[in-house]
């Protein structure tokens, strides 16, 4: 992961329009800058924005990916259902062919998430925010 800001320029959402930010409460993105915003280097793609679900938790760990417990040396705190993190695009799809894809916050979801899932199955997933 890397700890400096994109020096390219501003990524957009599966929409079309600027990326918005996914969350900084818990802090995520493969830049910990709150955007589900990759580059070349993030090999996992971290381009969907997700709303967690103990279900997508629960998958995920059994996956090998523990996203619930905290890691404190890397400054993370755990996750836990309703918080909003950057989910690797593969993984996501992985997750929906399982049945189990979290809702995706569609204006926070980069649009290279596209190369890996359909906006249609992105938008079956979507979140309906209320702010």
């Amino acid at each position: 992961m890397s700890s400096n800001s994109p020096e390219f320029s501003p990524a957009n959402n599966v929409l079309g329009e600027p990326l918005q930010s996914c969350s900084c409460k818990p802090m995520t993105g493969w830049y910990r800058n709150g955007l589900c915003q990759t580059d070349p280097t993030d090999h996992g793609q971290h381009s969907i924005c997700c709303v967690m679900t103990e279900q997508f938790l629960s998958y995920s760990k059994a996956q090998g990916n523990d996203l619930m417990t905290p890691v404190p040396a890397f400054q993370f705190p755990g996750l836990k259902p309703g918080d909003h993190w950057c989910v690797c695009a593969p993984r996501w799809r992985q997750a929906y062919e399982d049945g189990v894809a979290p809702l995706v916050r569609l204006e926070a979801t980069e649009d290279t998430a596209l190369n890996v899932v359909s906006l249609e199955q992105l938008k079956q997933h979507a979140h309906q925010s209320i702010d």
